[in-house]
């Protein structure tokens, strides 16, 4: 049974992205005198409170989206890097750190919708999204919802393979144990994502970090996440992807190409946390890739 918990894990590798909570804790809304630089707050669609972080803004500006169970302040390595050369604004996810979570439906579309809405705000012109993780799925969503305005969508180990099949009966089960002890079963599939050389310490940080969450919201995502259908997404997406990914877990390059303009750079030696297991390689990796998505090469 553990082994097909295991497997079951390994198959959702794209979901998750942490790290230890740093940032702001306080927001300001749109309309005080500050409103593009610093954290603020925006209204969703359906009214749920969604908070941010203005980090810069420029010609040319970077979203970065996290991952499941987690916040914008897991950037916390990027964003201040990226914002010397770049427009840079973070978002806590609805149902995630600062944001409100007031919903009843927790899909991966209402959280793109969510984006676009404090994109549309924040008035942001050619907009790189970069998503880790599940964060991913939502940049797709968001390409969609946002033409001409995002210029390009970027994962962080995450969008390995349209491809792939997942098992019902091992999805099931997953579904089942987070519903039954989401602590127990979320404890075991956020420390398999992990590479080999990760320190024990952050191990733990993350792994506690994002098993206290909120059990039904981290499950109804995952139920979604499981019925994505990433090839129809990255089809709809109508931008290039890129991905930077860790050699962990293979990455189908040129099945993805069947669906989009894919290409993928590949950390090696690393897991799925490659914001807190190799920040300054990421750094690098996320602004050469930024600049060649806004320079159309």
């Amino acid at each position: 049974m553990m082994y097909r918990i295991v497997l079951a894990c390994l198959l959702f590798v794209s979901i998750v992205a942490c790290s230890e909570p740093t940032g702001p804790t306080e927001r300001q809304t749109l309309d005080t005198p500050s409103k593009t630089i610093g954290p603020i707050t925006v209204a969703a669609p359906d009214g749920v409170e969604i908070a941010a972080t203005v980090y810069s803004r420029g010609d040319l500006n970077v979203l970065l989206l996290h991952g499941w169970m987690c916040d914008q302040t897991y950037w916390a390595a990027q964003a201040p890097a990226l914002s010397s050369h770049f427009g840079v604004v973070t978002v806590d996810l609805a149902g995630h750190g600062l944001s409100g979570t007031n919903r009843q439906d927790w899909t991966i579309a209402s959280l793109a919708a969510d984006v676009a809405a404090l994109v549309s705000e924040l008035e942001l012109e050619k907009v790189v999204v970069v998503g880790h993780s599940m964060g991913g799925r939502v940049a797709l969503e968001v390409a969609r919802l946002l033409p001409g305005t995002v210029i390009g969508v970027m994962g962080v180990d995450t969008l390995h393979d349209a491809d792939e099949e997942l098992d019902p009966e091992e999805v099931a089960g997953l579904l089942a144990g987070f519903e039954a002890d989401f602590g127990a079963t979320c404890d075991g599939f956020v420390r398999s994502m992990f590479g080999d050389d990760a320190p024990k310490e952050m191990v733990s940080e993350v792994t506690l970090d994002m098993c206290s969450g909120p059990a039904d919201i981290g499950t109804a995502l995952i139920r979604d996440y499981a019925a994505y259908d990433l090839a129809a997404a990255l089809r709809a997406a109508g931008v290039p992807v890129r991905v930077i990914n860790a050699d962990k877990w293979p990455t189908n390059v040129s099945g993805n190409r069947q669906y989009a303009d894919f290409d993928a750079v590949i950390l090696e030696g690393y897991g799925h946390f490659l914001m807190q297991e190799a920040p300054a390689e990421l750094n690098a990796a996320l602004s050469e890739t930024v600049k060649s998505i806004g320079t159309g090469d």
